[in-house]
């Protein structure tokens, strides 16, 4: 089955997406948050042909729901409704700042990575590969 990996920001949505047997997650695009983004990731869900999405977990480093959790929480309610698919949750922690590591590894700053849309779509599929890996051991 194929997954979309989310990381909802409150300016970007970045996207993954894995491969047919979801194995391996691929960054995809970055979308603008705002009024059309619910439907245009549904579109991207759909054209995909996604069986199901792996959205990031947002807490901070006491377990606690941080300041976006509840953005994340109507995203997912809302993405679940429009696309008639299961929505799963994926812990994540320095997602960005990782995946800026990856344009940048000498760069201790992720504000060091030119392309924000491929930093947001490397994020999405760093939460999606913990996920699959997760559910593949």
């Amino acid at each position: 089955m194929k997954y979309i990996g989310i990381d909802y920001g409150t300016k970007n949505i970045g996207l993954a997406v894995s491969d047919d047997n979801g194995t391996v997650a691929f960054p995809l695009t970055t979308i603008d948050a705002g009024r059309d983004a619910i439907s245009k990731v549904a579109t991207l869900i759909k054209e995909k042909g996604a069986g199901a999405i792996v959205m990031g977990e947002s807490r901070n480093f006491s377990g606690e729901k941080n300041e976006v959790m509840e953005d994340i929480e109507q995203f997912k309610k809302d993405i679940g409704e429009l696309t008639g698919l299961p929505v799963h949750y994926e812990r994540e922690f320095f997602t960005s700042a990782l995946a800026a590591r990856q344009f940048a590894p000498e760069e201790k700053s992720r504000k060091a990575n030119p392309s924000q849309e491929k930093l947001d779509a490397s994020a999405a599929a760093l939460i999606l590969q913990s996920y699959l890996d997760r559910m593949h051991k």
